[in-house]
């Protein structure tokens, strides 16, 4: 029996992005989405997070099949106030159950981390070595991920 996996792939980039790389994102999601991957995570928490959600909403119109997925590390205002609008943007909105006990203080890593692990394939934008996006980067190394590094 040929079992078939869902491919997942993430992006994860810095907060603030002083460069135009939305073509470059474009791109990469188009990669992603020709390797088979078919269902794309987002932390949706800086300017980053959105322009890799944007390239994906942009891939969904070439490929409908492609699911976007917003994890949150946790239940929020924002949820329970505009939950109908969120659901506008994303196909899913999850909190992993794995991070209900998790110290605030460390949930980001803890959520960052499995977003890696659920996923196949990750587009990195980082251009320093210290923060969120460049841990992200060495954690998907030591998972021996796949990385689409996009150009500082």
């Amino acid at each position: 029996m040929n079992e078939s996996r869902i491919l997942a792939c993430c992006g994860f980039g810095h907060r603030e992005v002083f460069q135009n790389i939305s073509e470059q994102l474009d791109r990469a999601v188009l990669d992603a989405t020709e390797q088979g991957c078919t269902l794309f995570y987002t932390g949706a928490m800086g300017e980053f997070d959105n322009l890799f959600s944007a390239a994906v909403r942009k891939a969904k119109k070439s490929y409908p099949n492609i699911k976007l997925v917003c994890v949150k590390p946790y239940m929020t205002k924002e949820i329970n106030e505009s939950g109908e609008y969120l659901y506008t943007l994303y196909d899913d909105i999850i909190i992993p159950t794995e991070l209900a006990d998790v110290h605030y203080k460390s949930v980001i890593t803890k959520r960052n981390r499995w977003i890696i692990s659920h996923s196949d394939v990750i587009i990195i934008y980082t251009v320093r070595n210290y923060g969120g996006a460049y841990n992200a980067l060495k954690y998907a190394r030591a998972q021996s991920k796949t990385i689409f590094m996009l150009e500082a």
